[in-house]
């Protein structure tokens, strides 16, 4: 029976309103409040962290997350700005400005739409896990980095962007470390961690800012809080485009493949993990749309990059979210907390800032799984792993996931090549367990040569190298454990049909299997050689030839 086909682009909404009852709304209206609950502090801290405005944290949630709640492709999908983009954002805030961020944001978002349209959603799984665990786990790094600034009390002379640069200028102005800043700091991050141990329903990031803002005020603690170093605003953004030319353009094209491909990769993981918690199936290029639909907003209104959010969802899920109004609840919820409650947030201190981003870092580093595929898994995929880590830390996302995806793709070329195989009948050992190869009576001047695994260019010389085998009349290539085969691997065979020709030889193809077939059929190559069903069929053509 073959597989129903999803649609490019329907959102989960249309389906989910189906049936839907006052119960569901409930819950729907439980799960969202809850959710901007943790957003609150967590939109705010991640736009600090990325180089731009408190407000424009929540401008990101409120709009690409109902953006992405309504068009979706997964019923349970939160959306907003994610840790994984702060330090790329930052980046290139520091470089091109917000304005440079907007257009790329933008362009990210147009990307996203057309890899949905042209079906790409499926292609996520073909991102190998230790390059995904490998940038994660160095973007967790990088985050803490970013801020040991203010979580030390530290005074910068240099505004450094790179990483390294960061852990420099940390080493060199250590002098300037402000204890105050950094028992604040402590505090804040005693907090989130005692706190989840006794209180469930309410976030410790609430807690943390609560306490570390009244001791800050009563105590008249010399530390640095949002309002000290930002203007903020809580007026409802307005939608407008940035001024741009061909040469801006240009420049921010690779951080618009970044944020576009990182946003595919984090938001359809997210989806991956709602779907084993919900038991429900994502639609992959509905979700990419919706995601490029998003960020288009979110870039208009002021907003950074959004993704799906993987921490969000769960707490979407586990506070009875099904469908997605609860992601639309959790944007409204947001917005009303921007119009009323903003201007207090000039009072949180920088400190508690960095030790939420501390624990968010920790959260999403897969710090076990980094440990465990360095322990398990074999030395080339420890490889892939430790040089996107390093690669992420020392340079960016782009150079991680590209040399990865190369490494990644060479290692893999080089085990199909291990297992391509080409061996004579007549090399088996006579002790060997095959009894099927032991019994076959082989005509004399016939000789039978067993091929495993794919012919690629990868292993194409083992196949080539049949021919030199003997001088018998009749060479018999039995192809029944070849699964596929490449332009090379075309060429090598057809090398050894003009040289069996060149021979006087005769060639017969055994057990050709359908790719394999219908390549040789592609290249005209079926008329050059006689094709057996199987190798009893090889074996008597062999013998009435001779």
């Amino acid at each position: 029976m073959k597989k129903q086909e999803q649609p490019i682009f329907k959102p989960k909404l249309i389906s989910s309103l189906k049936g839907y009852s006052g119960a569901q709304f409930g819950k729907d209206l439980t799960a969202g409040v809850i959710v901007a609950i943790i957003a609150l502090p967590l939109s705010i801290a991640l736009a600090l962290a990325s180089g731009v405005t408190p407000e424009q944290g929540l401008y990101t949630a409120i709009v690409a997350g109902f953006v992405i709640s309504m068009l979706g492709g997964s019923r349970v999908q939160i959306a907003g700005p994610t840790a994984a983009f702060a330090t790329i954002v930052a980046g290139i805030v520091a470089e091109n400005g917000f304005s440079g961020l907007v257009l790329a944001t933008l362009i990210a978002g147009i990307l996203l739409i057309v890899m949905g349209v042209l079906k790409l959603g499926s292609l996520i799984k073909f991102i190998p896990y230790t390059i995904t665990t490998g940038f994660t786990t160095g973007i967790a790094v990088t985050l803490i980095i970013g801020q040991l600034k203010d979580f030390l009390g530290l005074t910068f002379v240099n505004s450094p962007i790179e990483t390294i640069e960061k852990v420099e200028e940390v080493v060199h102005q250590i002098h300037t470390f402000n204890y105050e800043a950094f028992i604040i700091g402590i505090v804040s991050l005693a907090v989130l961690i005692i706190f989840p141990k006794f209180i469930k329903k309410i976030p410790p990031s609430i807690f943390a800012i609560v306490i570390s803002a009244v001791l800050v005020k009563v105590f008249d603690m010399n530390v640095n809080t949002i309002g000290s170093l930002y203007t903020i605003s809580s007026s409802i953004p307005l939608p407008s485009l940035p001024e741009f030319s061909f040469d801006t353009v240009k420049a921010i094209i690779p951080d618009a493949f970044t944020i576009a491909v990182l946003a595919a990769v984090e938001s359809l993981l997210s989806c991956v993990v709602a779907d084993g918690m919900t038991g429900s199936r994502h639609n992959s290029n509905t979700e990419l749309i919706a995601q490029g639909a998003g960020n288009i907003a979110s870039a208009l209104f002021g907003g950074i990059p959004a993704t799906g959010a993987i921490a969000r969802t769960a707490a979407n899920i586990k506070n009875g979210g099904r469908t997605p109004i609860a992601g639309m609840v959790h944007a409204i919820v947001l917005l009303l907390v921007l119009v009323v409650l903003m201007p207090y947030a000039a009072l949180i201190p920088m400190p508690t800032i960095a030790a939420i981003l501390f624990v968010v870092a920790y959260n999403m580093s897969e710090w076990r799984e980094f440990v465990g595929i360095v322990k398990k898994a074999p030395k080339s995929d420890t490889l892939v792993l430790v040089v996107t880590f390093v690669l992420t830390v020392v340079f960016d996302l782009v150079v991680a996931i590209i040399v990865g995806i190369i490494l990644a793709t060479v290692m893999f070329m080089k085990r199909m090549s291990d297992v391509t195989d080409a061996y004579g009948w007549e090399e088996i050992d006579e002790n060997t367990d095959d009894a099927s190869i032991k019994l076959k009576k082989v005509p004399e001047n016939t000789l039978v040569f067993e091929i495993t695994g794919p012919i690629f260019f990868g292993a194409s010389t083992k196949i080539a190298d049949v021919i030199k085998h003997g001088k018998k009349q009749v060479l018999i290539l039995r192809m029944r454990s070849v699964p596929a085969i490449d332009a090379t691997g075309l060429h090598s065979l057809e090398t050894i049909i003009k040289t069996c020709k060149k021979q006087g030889k005769t060639l017969i193809l055994s057990h050709v299997n359908e790719q394999p077939m219908h390549s040789l059929e592609k290249a005209k190559l079926l008329d050059e050689v006689l094709i057996a069903e199987n190798i009893d069929a090889a074996l008597e053509m062999a013998e009435n030839k001779i």
